[in-house]
């Protein structure tokens, strides 16, 4: 990959959707990913054998902040991922693990292609993919918390994408990270064109243990821009129309969650410790983007999570994992062959 192609091509070599030709409203940051944010770092880690829950999310909505790593495992990893956070956090951060810590854990369930009560996720491993967090170009497909997951009965797993968004004679970016585990073959949707019918042949995942369409999506939504937390939470509710351009109806049997988080404001909010025991300053002070212009905000959450969907689907390969099973991957030739011949790609 060279420093000009980080949107056609994952940081292995991976293609992404724009390398297809796949069309996509807005405009994407440099690298087309979560860490388009300034200060926000992507890391991955996996063990080869390797309806929805979120810790952390009671502070959060009672507080409006969180501090930390927020990481996504698989659904009996949780645990070993929020000892992971506070390891690292204790390594790294000392002061901020004085008081106590609510780290965010988060899981989809990958039982089908991996050994999931196997224990192959350790502490070590959470250590190793939050050492290796870093910004710049993200790899996406089956890698880290994703190398489990499928999505539309296709390969699935981890990407990204992010957008720019103009306001006051600022661009500001939102990026999205989601961690794809959903959706039934019959209902997918790219470029506007449904696909379901057209690619309902090698699906094994059909008549499995696991109803279609189960399965969960993780996905993290962060912008530079100055927000309040009821504005965080209003642009992670966005993520559901995202996905909906791929096609899912929101099957019961996915716990489907999604966390925003705004960068700005450093130094807003008194450091959690001295506000704990009423030693902080008397007043916190925010500044954020008037909710009447949050719209081009909205819009690119929901841009970027349809990306980010895609992404995840086209940077894929076949995988047989745990007893034999196997899911294919979406197959690329014939995806731009329909596409082509439906008007979507010229």
């Amino acid at each position: 990959m060279t420093a000009e192609t980080p949107i056609l091509e994952t940081p292995t070599g991976k293609p992404r959707a724009r390398a297809l030709g796949i069309p996509f409203a807005g405009r994407a940051g440099t690298n087309n990913a979560l860490t388009d944010v300034p200060g926000v770092e992507v890391g991955y880690a996996h063990s080869q054998n390797g309806n929805g829950e979120m810790t952390g999310v009671s502070w959060i909505e009672e507080s409006g902040t969180t501090a930390g790593p927020i990481a996504i495992t698989n659904t009996h990893a949780v645990g070993i991922a929020h000892a992971s956070i506070i390891r690292w956090t204790v390594k790294h951060h000392p002061d901020l693990a004085e008081a106590w810590l609510l780290p965010v854990a988060a899981e989809t369930w990958d039982g089908y292609l991996n050994d999931i009560n196997g224990g192959h996720v350790t502490v070590d491993v959470g250590l190793a993919a939050l050492e290796s967090a870093a910004s710049g170009p993200v790899d996406e497909g089956s890698v880290g918390g994703g190398t489990g997951m499928n999505c539309y009965e296709f390969k699935g797993g981890s990407g990204t994408s992010s957008r720019l968004v103009e306001h006051d004679g600022t661009s500001y970016t939102v990026g999205v990270f989601v961690q794809a585990n959903f959706g039934a073959r019959h209902e997918l949707v790219i470029a506007g064109v449904p696909l379901g019918a057209e690619l309902a042949d090698d699906n094994p995942i059909e008549g499995s243990f696991s109803p279609a369409g189960a399965g969960s999506c993780i996905a993290v939504v962060a912008t530079d821009a100055p927000l309040l937390p009821g504005q965080c939470e209003a642009l992670a509710r966005r993520v559901t129309l995202g996905l909906a351009r791929t096609g899912t109806t929101g099957s019961h049997f996915s716990g489907d969650l999604f966390l925003g988080l705004s960068t700005a404001n450093a130094g807003s909010f008194t450091p959690g410790s001295e506000t704990l025991y009423g030693r902080g300053r008397p007043y916190d002070e925010m500044r954020f983007v008037p909710w009447g212009y949050l719209d081009s905000f909205y819009e690119a959450v929901v841009q970027a999570t349809e990306e980010a969907v895609v992404d995840c689907l086209v940077a894929n390969s076949e995988m047989i994992g745990f007893r034999g099973h196997r899911t294919p991957a979406l197959p690329r030739d014939r995806l731009v062959k329909i596409l082509k011949a439906r008007g979507a790609i010229v």
